[in-house]
């Protein structure tokens, strides 16, 4: 065979080759979400408040301390749990106590959960409980989103900014 028929055989081999890396590149169509479905994730890590309050140390507490602890204040290391409620229309669609993380509970609580839901328009509630009241929630937040097939709405939580994020 000629070196010409070769490069020819081989330039088809590679045509070939190459159009089927194309055609499986793009075929069976994938989605992640079924036709008609929307995607809701609520993710966030939060630091809720202390268990209690730091305490002021008396001169004589503080000279018994070794003098590299010696400090003004004896504070607890150990935050409160976290209540997280997500309702749509009314419904509950997430409802947890997330505690903190950490060796010593000092940690942030950590959330990531997702849920399907079919596009549409709802009222959404985001409601968080960070301090050691009894009832009710520390921030709360209703909105009203209009949900496409397809989409997906991360809903995050910073405190520094007010409460819940949608995104």
């Amino acid at each position: 065979m000629s070196s010409a028929g070769r490069l020819l055989g081989q330039a088809a081999f590679f045509a070939l080759l190459m159009g089927a890396l194309g055609l499986f590149a793009g075929w069976p169509t994938y989605s992640a979400l079924p036709a008609e479905t929307a995607q809701l994730k609520l993710s966030f890590a939060h630091g809720a408040k202390k268990v209690a309050a730091c305490r002021r140390l008396t001169p004589e507490e503080i000279a018994k301390l070794p003098p590299k602890d010696r400090r003004p204040d004896d504070c607890e290391r150990r935050r409160q749990p976290v209540e997280v409620e997500l309702l749509l229309d009314g419904t509950p669609l997430y409802r947890a106590r997330l505690d903190p993380t950490g060796i010593a509970g000092d940690g942030p609580a950590r959330v990531y959960e997702k849920f399907a839901v079919p596009a549409g328009r709802y009222t959404l509630t985001a409601r968080l409980r960070d301090s050691d009241r009894a009832t009710g929630f520390d921030y709360e937040q209703e909105m009203v989103v209009e949900l496409a097939p397809g989409q997906n709405l991360g809903i995050d939580f910073r405190a520094d900014r007010g409460g819940f994020l949608v995104r």
